[in-house]
């Protein structure tokens, strides 16, 4: 009797000693016998010897990997390019880049670079990076096999959207010109203001560079075609120059850091003109964020095709070692609610880019540079005031004629400055 009796008082016990939470607890650990008895066959069984450190490694890289396009693992060399990149210069080829149904997919190329010289465009395939198959590559495999430095070569095979036949390209690698704002008066009044990218310099750029502009600005046209975004806190300082007040963004993920709300503030410094927004399918991420504050808020009209659709967040965390992984941490959603991601922005006026020489596809956004901006005469000391004159009616008439080549060849810029002027008209009479 009493032996029975410390027999219901054990199972007791042990009933008791296995909770759900203890056997969740278990069941969430039960993978990693799998991951430690497959490393620790590797180790003793594999043809070569593997450092453990080594598979690890690996391990993370294809844990991160099999989430989606824009999480991965940064070694400590890819983790300083990547502040590099949004902080200061870096050497590379000017390409944006992700994976898209398994295939390496130019998002857009970097205006000024020897990949937007090249003439990649958004949609482009990379086959091979110097003759070695991209199939199953990761992002910042890509990235580190295309990066290097500068004057050094990589040959990419290109497959172009719409073509049948690949084509091999080889880049001269360059410093990736950092400065992401550039600025070109139309017509009197009337500005293009073209942003390629958002670092850390983005907004105080564009606050210079309109300031002089500001007391006769009556519109605005932003470009934002093939920029393939940047600094999130940037597109919402950018946005917040656009618009008065309200909602500019907000995330949702599952930590509290990744709920975020972001509002428009009244400044002195806000561009109250009417305005149009330029998309295309190279617009993404921080772009598109922008675009779609100033379309929900009703603030002007976006005008293209509809853009990339990136509306993820990612988050870049240190690791002790120096490396770092950069994890998709939270999906951004437009004021109204929208959530952009795999769908884009669509326009408010669908115009495809139809450019009036073969040429000019590949070459429309090069028409505007920042040398060509500007453009001033160093004339000497001894010049005589007539001659200077002449110089500056000359120049004049050089910065007109380009302004006006530069329209000629855009159809959407043509249809935006025509838009921009006529914006509150429009708008009278809704």
């Amino acid at each position: 009797m009493r032996w029975s009796r410390s027999l219901g008082i054990v199972l007791m016990l042990v009933a008791l000693s296995m909770t759900p939470e203890t056997t969740r607890a278990t069941d969430r650990y039960e993978p990693l016998k799998s991951f430690s008895q497959v490393m620790d066959l590797i180790e003793k069984t594999y043809v070569n010897d593997v450092q453990r450190q080594e598979l690890v490694q690996g391990a993370i890289q294809g844990m991160l990997q099999s989430l989606d396009p824009h999480s991965g693992y940064l070694d400590q060399e890819e983790f300083k390019d990547m502040q590099a990149e949004t902080s200061g210069e870096f050497s590379g080829v000017g390409i944006e880049i992700t994976l898209q149904n398994g295939r390496l997919t130019v998002v857009s190329p970097v205006e000024d670079t020897p990949a937007f010289r090249a003439g990649l465009q958004s949609g482009d395939i990379i086959l091979e990076i110097d003759g070695e198959s991209t199939q199953d590559i990761s992002i910042m495999d890509a990235v580190h096999k295309i990066r290097g430095p500068k004057g050094s070569e990589v040959e990419l095979t290109v497959l172009h959207q719409g073509e049948a036949k690949p084509e091999r390209i080889t880049l001269k690698r360059d410093v990736i010109p950092m400065q992401s704002v550039k600025i070109e008066s139309m017509e009197p009044g009337y500005l293009y203001v073209r942003i390629t990218n958002f670092n850390e310099n983005t907004t105080k750029d564009l606050r210079q560079a309109l300031r002089e502009h500001r007391p006769d600005l009556e519109g605005v046209v932003l470009d934002l075609r093939n920029n393939p975004g940047g600094l999130l806190d940037q597109a919402v300082s950018v946005a917040d120059m656009f618009l008065g007040q309200g909602k500019i963004v907000y995330t949702q993920g599952k930590v509290r850091q990744a709920k975020m709300d972001f509002q428009a503030s009244d400044q002195q410094s806000d561009i109250m003109v009417p305005i149009v927004v330029l998309i295309n399918s190279g617009t993404a991420s921080a772009s598109e964020i922008v675009a779609g504050a100033i379309q929900d808020h009703k603030r002007g009209l976006i005008l293209g095709v509809r853009s990339f659709g990136k509306g993820s967040v990612q988050t870049v965390i240190p690791l002790p070692d120096g490396a770092g992984i950069k994890l998709t941490t939270a999906k951004y959603y437009t004021p109204s609610g929208r959530s952009i991601q795999a769908e884009g922005i669509t326009p408010d006026i669908s115009l495809a880019y139809n450019p009036i020489e073969e040429e000019a596809e590949r070459s429309v956004f090069r028409t505007i540079r920042e040398r060509d901006l500007a453009r001033h005469l160093e004339n000497g000391e001894d010049n005589e005031a007539q001659d200077q004159d002449q110089d500056q009616d000359q120049d004049a008439e050089s910065e007109n004629t380009r302004i006006e080549r530069m329209l000629e060849k855009d159809n959407q810029l043509q249809m935006a400055l025509q838009l921009v002027k006529r914006l509150p008209m429009i708008k009278g009479l809704q």
